[in-house]
């Protein structure tokens, strides 16, 4: 007999069903893309300071969330089965699928995981736009700096339209 009265009392487990197993998967996911939704965010504010190693950083804290994100729809695809559908059934097809078994709480997770996954979308689409611009103007400056546009501070020459035409070409159209 031990002297704590706890640990002499009958373990207790809880067993979910399958309808609410997928609720928590689903919730799972919504919490996983929010926590992308947070990662995007940072990299735009560490775009916009020229902190290239916080952006980094969010490659990095990218990469390990998709890992996590991709089993946990490994675990969705794997609950669609024991609940009677396809492993590739949609979020938006369960209600009809499930019909009488389709709970609250399915459908707020649900509806929650379409949310956070359409703002996830408008958070990337962001970031790409804003990404693209920041290496366009890193090239232009690259190429200021090299002398290949005129610049305003060191007032170099821009070349010739034929020498500009040839550089973007990958023929060389000169012979």
């Amino acid at each position: 007999m031990s002297d704590h009265p706890q640990d002499n009392l009958p373990a207790i487990r809880t067993v979910l069903s399958p309808v609410d197993s997928l609720t928590d998967a689903l919730i799972t996911e919504r919490r996983l893309l929010e926590e992308l939704i947070a990662v995007m965010r940072r990299q735009r504010t560490a775009v916009g300071d020229d902190d290239l190693q916080s952006v980094d950083d969010s490659v990095f804290a990218t990469h390990r969330v998709l890992v996590t994100l991709n089993e946990a729809r490994r675990r969705r695809r794997t609950l669609n089965t024991l609940i009677g559908q396809r492993e590739d059934i949609g979020i938006h097809a369960l209600e009809d699928a499930l019909g009488a078994r389709m709970t609250p709480a399915l459908r707020e997770a649900r509806d929650q995981l379409h949310d956070a996954a359409r703002a996830l979308s408008h958070e990337v689409s962001l970031n790409r736009r804003i990404l693209r611009e920041a290496l366009a103007h890193g090239d232009a400056y690259a190429r200021t700096l090299a002398g290949a546009e005129k610049s305003p501070v060191y007032a170099t020459q821009p070349q010739p339209p034929q020498v500009r035409a040839q550089a973007n070409s990958l023929l060389d159209r000169r012979i």
